[in-house]
């Protein structure tokens, strides 16, 4: 990994320098497919740069990190240059002092490699309309993590009040695997669903995405229950000849039951960030269907 540290810098003398390493260790410029744009404090920013480099290896991408720093310090931008860190692409660390960190879209502006898509992700505070926030703007795809607010239920209901086609959150990708098993659970007739419940831990934001989701798609009452967790643990639902259940039991792996079947083990892994912003990073269109389950989840009232 190459490595190169810029104190009181500009925007134009990183774009600069980042030609330049490009011709010195052959940084893939052309490669690229999107720019990556996170948004986050200085505690997080080594996973989460962590994270984004490792879904860069399936989505080759130039990340720009932003790292607000003190307000009261005076105005200046430091720059770390990465080549070669677990990604074929770059990895540039803004350091944000002063009035700049009010600025960070001035900054970014320069270092957006053109023509090609860009997402922005907040893995942990997110503005309460990402498609108007300055940084926000430049994203075709808006990234926040609900389950990082002090109130995770509050953050994925209030998603719905600022929403902009292009919005996404993590608490909605986590269940893609729930959702896809619950499906396939229906390939064999079982009978009309009744109603039904989730099972996670206290405050869980994926659990209600679910609940709204099955309720929608199954056209019955879904609640949502606790468990000790952690996270999201099962899914009962009720038909007329018993019911169908996915019960997780570790981190890897799951039973479904089905009536009038034998109970089957199933793979159903909990997944690191990486995998979940890689998921995200696939597409590039509005997610309708998530639109559509946080609409419902603002108004639910069984979590």
């Amino acid at each position: 990994m190459t490595t190169f540290l810029m104190g009181s810098t500009t925007a134009s003398d990183i774009s600069s320098q980042l030609t330049r390493l490009r011709h010195q260790v052959g940084a893939p410029a052309v490669g690229m497919v999107l720019t990556l744009v996170v948004v986050s404090d200085e505690s997080h920013q080594y996973d989460a740069v962590r994270a984004a480099s490792e879904a860069s290896r399936e989505h080759p991408s130039r990340i720009l990190a932003v790292v607000p720093r003190e307000r009261e310090e005076a105005t200046r931008l430091d720059a770390e240059i990465r080549v070669g860190e677990l990604t074929t692409g770059e990895v540039v660390l803004l350091r944000l002092y002063g009035e700049l960190t009010e600025h960070a879209d001035s900054v970014l502006a320069p270092l957006l490699l053109p023509d090609i898509p860009v997402v922005v992700w907040w893995p942990g505070n997110a503005p309460k309309v990402p498609g108007k926030d300055p940084v926000g703007s430049f994203g075709q795809r808006r990234v926040t993590d609900a389950r990082s607010a002090p109130d995770a239920i509050a953050a994925i209901r209030s998603r719905i009040d600022g929403y902009t086609p292009g919005d996404t959150d993590l608490a909605w990708t986590r269940i893609t695997p729930w959702r896809s098993l619950l499906a396939a659970a229906f390939d064999l007739p079982v009978g009309k669903v009744l109603d039904g419940y989730v099972e996670a831990e206290p405050g869980h934001p994926s659990a209600a995405l679910l609940a709204v989701w099955l309720s929608e798609k199954l056209g019955a009452p879904i609640k949502v229950t606790e468990s000790k967790g952690p996270g999201l643990t099962a899914v009962h639902l009720r038909v007329e000849e018993g019911e169908v259940v996915v019960e997780r039991h570790d981190a890897r792996t799951a039973t479904l039951i089905r009536p009038g079947q034998p109970d089957r083990q199933v793979a159903l892994a909990r997944r690191p960030t990486s995998e979940l912003l890689a998921e995200e990073l696939r597409r590039l269109d509005p997610d309708e269907v998530y639109a559509s389950a946080i609409k419902r989840v603002a108004d639910y009232a069984g979590s």
